[in-house]
């Protein structure tokens, strides 16, 4: 068996103390509380694949101003490792008529205190994780990140 981390994106998007997160059914039944994420697609950058993971699961177009961190995480329940990049950044535009994503029930703006209240129901501990380390103010340049021979930059 060859073995491979899932390599996925999310970002912290905040306004005015608000932060958007999308309520999903990752396994068809229970919903759960997601920063907008998802996986690296072949061919595609990660800050594409972070913009296009908001738009999907949104309809916000995001533009990725700062890396927040990486993030290491094995998923106990299906046995699953994660390498996640999470970034921070700003919507430039909104498309209430776009279709979500499958598995998407609807993208909302939450406080913080919400978000703390109902860490039973994220997908995942990065969840909060990534909150605070926004919040603590990490921010890492974009120039950190390189990328050789892709199609979607």
């Amino acid at each position: 068996m060859i073995w491979k981390p899932n390599v996925t994106v999310a970002a912290v998007i905040e306004q005015n103390g608000q932060y958007l997160l999308v309520e999903e059914t990752p396994n068809g039944v229970d919903i759960k509380l997601n920063q907008p994420a998802g996986h690296l697609e072949p061919g595609e950058s990660i800050l594409h694949a972070c913009s296009r993971e908001v738009l999907e699961e949104t309809g916000h177009t995001f533009l990725p101003e700062a890396l927040t961190g990486i993030y290491h995480w094995h998923a106990p329940h299906n046995d699953t490792t994660y390498l996640r990049f999470t970034f921070s950044g700003r919507i430039t535009n909104f498309d209430p008529e776009r279709e979500l994503d499958t598995g998407i029930i609807r993208a909302t703006w939450f406080s913080l205190e919400e978000i703390r209240a109902k860490q039973a129901s994220h997908r995942s501990p990065m969840v909060m994780q990534c909150i605070e380390d926004y919040l603590t103010g990490r921010s890492y340049a974009l120039d950190i990140l390189t990328h050789y021979g892709l199609v979607n930059k």
